[in-house]
């Protein structure tokens, strides 16, 4: 009894400090996140500060020694899971950078149809980006990806830039089609003479279209991963439930040599399946 009372007790700690670590996440790493200057960011790379990656590396490390305790119910073999944490941050880092091209993705959206409608109406295109960052700051924060960017645009016009490389130095460090593409119409419209405002109309209307694509599969993918997620968490609930319920039944497993094989291989099993599933569930168009 109070071996069982030890397993609550270290897994309940466990658990309560890896919820908290989460839930605290972003609002800890709003704190320390690495600030960069819109004006030589590249949005495929992303720097972490020491104690961001070493905050990562702690909440990583915590999570997989509750797991592995409660697949060995030892300890020390739980802590051999940890320097599995050492690369969380690498994994982190590329979850912040497909969030925030996302981000500047539908932001850009946003501002090709303002960017439209302003040509549309009439507008020069220098009049049409200010008017466009106006409409921005009604929807978003001063400081969001696709402000700061346009206002870098902006500025660039100001002192005697083209519009077409401001676009063009954009999309190169944008890393994003969409963006790639709009900057390529809009260069072949200025040094071709084009219809500037059709063109612009045109390729915005394709675009958008083609992000409100990806946004719909996203909401719809959203449930799913839900879904996916339960299921991954799933095993250890089980494991963890066994451990409780049928503690004579479980002991072998825990104990013995071909038990604790046998719950590696089935770790090994449940995190290619997560990483399998994440795959299939992370879908570009």
């Amino acid at each position: 009894m109070d071996r069982l009372n030890v397993l609550l007790i270290v897994v309940a700690a466990a658990s309560v400090i890896g919820i908290a670590a989460i839930y605290y996440r972003d609002k800890l790493m709003a704190l320390i996140t690495t600030k960069e200057t819109f004006a030589d960011a590249d949005y495929n790379t992303y720097q972490m500060k020491p104690m961001e990656r070493l905050i990562n590396i702690f909440i990583a490390s915590a999570a997989l020694m509750a797991v592995g305790y409660v697949f060995y119910r030892n300890l020390a073999m739980a802590a051999l899971l940890t320097p599995i944490s050492l690369y969380y941050p690498k994994i982190r880092r590329a979850q912040i950078i497909h969030k925030r091209k996302n981000e500047l993705k539908l932001q850009f959206k946003d501002a090709l149809q303002s960017l439209s409608s302003s040509l549309y109406a009439g507008r020069s295109f220098e009049s049409a980006l200010k008017g466009a960052v106006d409409d921005l700051l009604i929807q978003y924060e001063p400081d969001s990806y696709i402000v700061q960017e346009l206002t870098i645009i902006i500025r660039k016009l100001e002192a005697n830039g083209t519009v077409e490389n401001a676009f063009l130095e954009f999309a190169v460090r944008a890393h994003i089609e969409e963006i790639q593409t709009f900057a390529e119409v809009l260069d072949i419209c200025k040094r071709t003479g084009g219809n500037l405002i059709m063109a612009i109309k045109s390729s915005a209307d394709i675009i958008s279209d083609k992000i409100e694509v990806y946004s719909e599969i996203q909401s719809i993918l959203a449930s799913k991963k839900l879904e996916q997620r339960i299921l991954s968490v799933m095993p250890i609930a089980m494991v963890l439930m066994l451990s409780v319920s049928a503690m004579d039944f479980m002991m072998p497993v825990f104990t013995q040599a071909v038990g604790r094989i046998v719950m590696t291989i089935s770790m090994a099993m449940f995190a290619a399946a997560y990483l399998i599933s994440e795959k299939i569930t992370n879908i570009e168009v």
